[in-house]
């Protein structure tokens, strides 16, 4: 009865960059170059693995989806970001804001559990390799894949639901550049104890469960490494897997220092910065780390861009 003379939210409005309002055409300028290059370097990665029958391979149809995917929660997030970087009214419809939520967590929690699966292919690799191909087969890749996305989907649509079935009466002031959990959250007019604890457990299971498959996957990698006799191919061994490490630090770093502290702890100003880091900044470094100081990419890029050269010719 309290609520029945408030007025009930129908629309968001972003304040993620309303401190630095007199550098927003500068952020737009960065941020487009950035999104572009971004772009062009995950169609160049996804077009190299599929037209190089040498790449044809699980790591490399792991790396292909990670692009995909990476481009997908982008999309999702960044030419909304721009258009309000120049926009006057940085607004979003309740319904757009519940769907940039449900999109984007479902491609955050599926790349989670992809990094997980590309783990387990590292894994294979190094301790049955002379099984790879039989235990890696592309029926299994298929299904790795698909599993992420299913798991990815079913913690989305339960996070997106609880959060959007929470009334939302009092303000509309959302303290962040996109729909993220948190901020949103916070401006619902009434939180029941037990939805914070379960969508903190999809948190922690989307963000603990894929860590500790891969670093169980790791444990086992060293120890097959160490066995290896020569330092020349433990370094191999080890190469192929220092890209991989990099990216799960990064991304799960980031993740957790968002979505697995006290909500006490909560600060728009922190959150905003680190979700650039990981919209923006981290797909743009990943296809650096995973392919373009990869050798065998790398001839294999030579090879798409001579064959593509002769053909025009």
């Amino acid at each position: 009865m309290e609520w029945a003379n408030e007025t009930l939210v129908t629309e968001f409005v972003f304040l993620g960059f309303s401190s630095l309002a007199g550098l927003q055409r500068l952020l737009f300028a960065v941020f487009l170059l950035v999104y572009l290059f971004m772009l062009g370097t995950n169609v160049v990665i996804v077009s190299t693995i599929v037209l190089d029958r040498a790449l044809h391979t699980p790591m490399y149809f792991f790396l292909g989806v990670l692009s995909c995917s990476e481009t997908c929660y982008t999309f999702v997030i960044v030419p909304k970001m721009l258009v309000d970087l120049l926009a006057q009214k940085k607004t979003i419809s309740f319904l757009g804001c519940a769907i940039q939520m449900f999109f984007f967590l479902f491609l955050i929690c599926s790349h989670s559990f992809l990094l997980a699966a590309m783990g387990y292919d590292r894994y294979v690799a190094i301790c049955n390799p002379l099984r790879y191909t039989v235990l890696m087969g592309f029926g299994v890749c298929m299904g790795l894949v698909a599993a992420a996305c299913a798991c990815g989907f079913i913690i989305s649509l339960a996070t997106t639901s609880m959060i959007f079935h929470l009334p939302f009466h009092s303000s509309n002031k959302l303290h962040h550049f996109f729909c993220d959990v948190s901020p949103v959250l916070k401006l619902a007019s009434h939180q029941s104890y037990l939805n914070q604890l379960v969508i903190f457990v999809l948190g922690v299971f989307v963000l603990v469960i894929p860590l500790l498959l891969i670093l169980v996957s790791y444990v086992l990698i060293i120890s097959a490494i160490l066995k290896i006799p020569s330092s020349v191919g433990r370094y191999k061994a080890f190469s192929t897997c220092a890209s991989h490490l990099i990216v799960v630090t990064v991304h799960y770093g980031c993740a957790s220092f968002i979505y697995l502290r006290p909500k006490s702890n909560y600060s728009s100003s922190q959150d905003t910065l680190i979700s650039v880091s990981y919209t923006i900044l981290t797909p743009l470094f990943n296809p650096m780390i995973y392919s373009l100081r990869n050798k065998e990419f790398k001839s294999a890029l030579q090879r798409a861009m001579t064959h593509t050269s002769y053909s025009i010719n």
